[in-house]
Formats: C-alpha cells, sequence, structure tokens
C-alpha cells in the first residue's frame, strides 16, 4: 500500500505534512510518497530522522487565492496536481491533501475522472454521532443539484457507511424541512420519490425525510442534501463543537468545586473531546473518484494527516469503489434504462 501526500498543502506544511506522514509510515506500515519542493520536504525529513520516505520534486504550490477551477491545470508542476497524476498513472493507492478543497475536487475530476456513470463526486465527511459516526453527503461540491446526483449520493454513501463505518444496513435519510413525505420543494419531492423506490427494492435502507435535530440523535447513518444545504449544516456543527467545548471548559474552571469535578471527569470528558476531534477522523473522501482521493483539513497538523492517511489505507483496501462501479446502473434515472 503506498500512499501519496500533497506535502505542501494546507497552512502547517510541509513541517506537520512531513511529521504526520512519518509517524502514519512507522505506525502503520504503509508506504508513503511526499510530493513538494524537494529541499524543503527533504529537510523536514531530516529534522524527522527519517531517511527512506520517497520524495516526489515539485515546484509549484496550489494556494488558496487559486482559481479552484483551473489551479493545477495552470500550475501543472504543482504539489497537488503531480500527486493526481501519479494517482491516476497508478503510483499510488490513495492520494491525501490538505490543500484547496476546490482545486483538489476539480483536479481529482479532471485527471482522477470521476467514476464511469457517476454524474458528480462528492465530499462525505463523517461527524461525530453515536457509535459509528453520520456520515453527512454533499457537504459544499455540488451547490446546485439534481435528484438523480442526490440518488447517487445516498448509493454512494450506503456503501461507504457499510464499507468503512461498520454499519450493516446503514440507515438513509433525506435533509428536508419536515419528515412529513410531502415536505420539501420540487427537488425534495423528487429525490424523495427515486429513494423510495431505490428502498422498495432493497438497494437502500432509506428511511424517509430527516430533519436537522435528528442527525445527531442516532437515527439516521447516511445523511442526504445538495451541497449547499450539508455545507451549512457542517460549519454549524463545527462551530457548536467549539462554543460547547469552549463553554464546558469555562464551568469546569469557574470554583475550586467545579475544578475538582473537572478532575473526577478529566477520563471522561478527554474520551468525549477526542470524539469530538477533526483530528481523530482525519479528512473528508472524494466519493465518487475512480481512486481514492482524502481531503484533509487545511489547518491540519501532523496527528490530522496522520488519521488521513488511516482513513485512505482503508478507502483503498475497503472495496468502495468496486462497489459503486457493480451497481451504477441502479443509480440512474428510470428513463436511462
Amino acid at each position: 500500500m503506498r500512499i501519496i501526500i500533497d506535502a505542501m498543502g494546507g497552512d502547517n506544511a510541509p513541517a506537520e505534512i512531513v511529521k504526520g506522514a512519518v509517524r502514519a509510515k512507522r505506525e502503520l506500515g504503509v508506504d508513503v510518497t511526499l510530493v513538494g519542493k524537494l529541499e524543503e520536504v527533504e529537510t523536514c525529513l531530516k529534522n524527522e530522522g527519517c531517511t527512506d520516505i520517497q520524495v516526489k520534486d515539485a515546484r509549484e504550490v496550489v494556494t488558496m487565492s487559486d482559481d479552484p477551477s483551473t489551479a493545477t491545470r495552470r500550475k501543472k508542476d504543482s504539489s497537488m496536481a503531480v500527486a493526481l497524476r501519479m494517482l491516476k498513472d497508478g503510483e499510488g493507492d490513495a492520494v491525501v491533501s490538505a490543500g484547496s478543497t476546490g482545486a483538489l475536487l476539480t483536479g481529482a475530476t479532471l485527471t482522477v475522472k470521476r467514476i464511469s456513470g457517476i454524474r458528480r463526486a462528492a465530499m462525505a465527511p463523517v461527524l461525530p454521532a453515536g457509535e459509528h459516526g453520520v456520515m453527512l453527503i454533499d457537504c459544499g461540491a455540488n451547490v446546485e443539484c439534481t435528484a438523480e446526483y442526490l440518488l447517487q449520493f445516498a448509493f454512494m454513501g450506503s456503501f461507504y457507511a457499510k464499507k468503512l463505518m461498520g454499519c450493516d444496513s446503514p440507515k438513509v435519510g433525506l435533509l428536508n424541512v419536515g419528515t412529513e413525505d410531502t415536505k420539501g420543494g420540487e427537488l425534495q419531492h423528487q429525490t424523495f420519490a427515486l429513494l423510495k423506490a431505490a428502498s422498495e427494492e432493497g438497494r437502500i435502507n432509506f428511511i424517509g425525510n430527516i430533519e436537522g435535530t435528528d442527525v445527531f440523535t442516532g437515527k439516521v447513518d447516511v445523511v442526504v442534501t445538495d451541497g449547499f444545504t450539508g455545507n451549512v449544516l457542517l460549519k454549524t456543527t463545527e462551530g457548536v463543537i467549539k462554543y460547547m467545548m469552549k463553554s464546558l471548559k469555562g464551568v469546569f474552571y469557574k470554583n475550586a468545586a467545579n475544578k475538582l469535578a473537572a478532575l473526577v471527569l478529566k477520563k471522561d470528558l478527554g474520551i468525549m473531546k477526542k470524539t469530538m476531534d477533526v483530528n481523530e477522523v482525519g479528512g473528508t473522501a472524494l466519493v465518487g473518484i475512480s481512486k481514492p482521493v482524502v481531503k484533509a483539513h487545511g489547518s491540519s497538523d501532523a496527528a490530522c494527516i496522520f488519521s488521513a492517511v488511516r482513513q485512505a489505507v482503508k478507502f483503498a483496501e475497503s472495496g468502495l469503489i468496486a462497489d459503486i462501479e457493480a451497481n451504477i446502473e441502479h443509480m440512474k434515472l428510470r428513463t436511462e434504462e
């Protein structure tokens, strides 16, 4: 197993990226190729006391100010573009990048290509909820969607939840403004009918419409929505988690009695914090691309990169892409069958 890592992507590149890569090689036993400016990456590797990681020289860097739709085409020698070409050419099993989300999605679509028959790739983060977490698909890749896109998101999310999240029969819900079958606009009505038909055929486990309050209750394993709504939900969730953790800290540091209570609960509070830590998940899978690509958080530190590599390994080993390919005919509108 070889994981290709964009060493120049993200706010803390290349030092933290290299640290995470070295840890992944040592603890996960995977081969790693770091792509980036040779002298900078090799200096970081030397600082980590590591001399057995392959480095691919790439002289350019995709920045957040670059146009996402053209970045990897204009900067063909960027670490991101080179990493994606290496994946396409079979020089690795997955790519991990903490660089520009838009550029990575566009680059993966144009270079690695979508799975044949998939209309749009989707970003599918796993949010903290219950034993397995809950997948949100899409969270920003596709602001405007058709019912067919959402049908395909439901299938891909269901396969992901089964293969990588450990859900035997993933419960799929359509995010809406109410749980009644008639709720929502035309997009939701059309999508509901498609998901219901797929469920009646036994292809997915569609439980119907869900509201935002249902997302973290364990009622659902896969939340299907358009990228605009999904991104709002994702960012709101991240903000609420930060606020909650800050508020809890304030409560426990309020007085001596509360500090004593914090000591008693330290272990359990640590576990709770860990379940809400983006570093533990590592990244967001780009589902629908023909080979595994994982987008790590832009502010990733070494721990986050390590987790993203671990996620990429599981993705590559899961057989998810083969499952999508095998079921593609069931993921299209009836008129095309």
